[in-house]
């Protein structure tokens, strides 16, 4: 154990400055994923469009983000192109939060939100495959912390956005508009199970909305994540703007960057030029590497692949419906009470992360995720038993968080490290954690809305099912590997 930290620690001091500032990168990632959520309202009101105008801007981050996953790793060839795109990324989601407040129809949202998708994506492929690089075997633990401060940041952009939200009545309907103003903000998912053909907006005179200014405060807040990118960019006198060429030197190839690891029993220090991560998901099966993958590596980044895809689109499904679940038959709940759900699912996924730092020093990654996906299965199927006890559905969302939380960085140092580096996994577990995020938001809300809100307990206990045993058959794929 001595001779693991002093390795950890000794490439941790060569590469700080790079590791903090791809940390911070997805602190911008974290802000973009969740503000949505209690702002849709307002944004409703001020782009004075109906709800199910609204929520296409969900599929337009989403489906941009899944592109800019696919075509990240064009930019992570070279120390330059690297940094230069993660510079235009986290400036260009400040940019999207300055603006959206600018935003008075649906389709210029729509664009603004679709270009935070895009910078999204970018910047999870290039740090997620750029602290693989660096810290290859031990990169468990400081993807631990990555994805951690994705919690982070989905955690504090509701917080900016709560003292600003209107509570101005700006819709029509039957009934008390702004008690249906408060129960609106809350049901992102709603529209997946209710008609709400009986609402309009109310059009006539000015809607008085202050949410700009929790969007110019989250602007000014990720302010600081492209400034130490552009200082990282000093260090390594990388400009702004570069030409992605090969003359470039290559990431690890640069003195700064060279990862050092020691063989065992001799304490020798070794250079490590990992191949194999080289473009992005397009530019993976252009390059033949399918066709010279033994069976069972492509086994392992298709079943790891499908594994992330369900668990990431869990989450996403998860986040969004529990509220709609909640407020229906039969828990009936109090709509202020449903609306915490959503905040205690997105804490247990910080916490979880937070935990499974230390965790990941101790145990393997395969053991991890045993113990996630295994706790996954068994709280969504007592989620699903106790349908009915309302303190249990909260217990259990806490838990279901908690186990999702680390599976796609673990599952991401195990495939890696099964495959010795080689291969696209990085780019291809990334590419499918967003499909699953897209995708399974939008059957979990047909099957709701074609079966009723108890479905989605069902759709939970089936995904995580599906997910667990995609896993076991990663690991008879991992037993015939070599």
């Amino acid at each position: 154990m001595m001779i693991l930290n002093e390795r950890i620690w000794s490439i941790f001091k060569q590469n700080w400055q790079h590791t903090l500032t791809y940390w911070s990168v997805f602190f911008s990632f974290g802000l973009s994923i969740s503000f949505l959520g209690p702002t849709v309202l307002d944004l409703r009101c001020q782009t004075q469009s109906t709800l199910q105008e609204i929520t296409c801007v969900f599929f337009s981050q989403q489906f941009f983000m899944l592109v800019g996953s696919s075509v990240g790793g064009v930019f992570k060839k070279t120390q330059k192109c690297a940094l230069s795109a993660l510079f235009a990324s986290t400036l260009l989601i400040s940019a999207v939060f300055a603006v959206v407040p600018l935003c008075h129809s649906v389709l210029l949202l729509a664009v603004a939100l679709a270009m935070s998708g895009t910078a999204m994506g970018v910047i999870d492929t290039i740090a997620n495959v750029q602290l693989v690089k660096i810290y290859q075997k031990d990169s468990a633990v400081f993807l631990q912390v990555l994805h951690f401060f994705i919690g982070l940041g989905a955690l504090v952009s509701p917080l900016i956005a709560d003292p600003f939200l209107s509570e101005t009545n700006c819709i029509l309907g039957a009934g008390n508009a702004t008690s249906e103003l408060r129960h609106l903000r809350h049901t992102l998912g709603r529209s997946a199970g209710r008609n709400w053909s009986h609402y309009h907006l109310l059009t006539e005179g000015t809607v008085v909305t202050q949410i700009s200014y929790a969007f110019w405060i989250m602007a000014a807040i990720n302010l600081p994540v492209p400034i130490l990118v552009f200082a990282l960019m000093q260090r390594e006198r990388a400009p702004p703007c570069c030409c992605c060429g090969t003359r470039s030197p290559r990431l690890l190839e640069q003195d700064e960057l060279a990862m050092k690891t020691w063989d065992q029993g001799e304490g020798e220090p070794k250079n490590l030029h990992p191949e194999g991560h080289g473009g992005g998901l397009f530019s993976c099966c252009r390059k033949g590497a399918v066709s010279t993958l033994t069976p069972s590596a492509a086994g392992i980044h298709v079943l790891g692949g499908l594994v992330v895809f369900m668990t990431d689109g869990l989450i996403g499904a998860y986040s969004v419906f529990v509220y709609s679940y909640a407020v229906d038959p039969p828990l009936s709940l109090k709509h202020k009470t449903a609306g915490y759900l959503a905040s205690i699912f997105w804490a247990a996924i910080t916490a979880g992360r937070l935990v499974s730092v230390p965790l990941s020093c101790w145990l393997q990654p395969v053991h991890m995720l045993i113990a996630n996906l295994a706790g996954m299965v068994i709280t969504a199927l007592l989620l699903l038993l106790l349908y009915a006890d309302s303190v249990f559905l909260f217990v259990g969302t806490f838990f279901l968080g908690f186990f999702l939380s680390s599976v796609f960085p673990c599952m991401l140092a195990y495939a890696e490290d099964v495959l010795s580096y080689q291969g696209c996994v990085t780019t291809v577990l990334v590419t499918c954690a967003g499909a699953g995020e897209m995708v399974l938001q939008i059957v979990v809300g047909l099957v709701m809305h074609s079966t009723g809100s108890y479905s989605f307990l069902l759709c939970s206990v089936f995904t995580g099912a599906i997910g667990l045993c995609l896993f076991f058959a990663l690991l008879l794929f991992r037993h015939m590997h070599r």
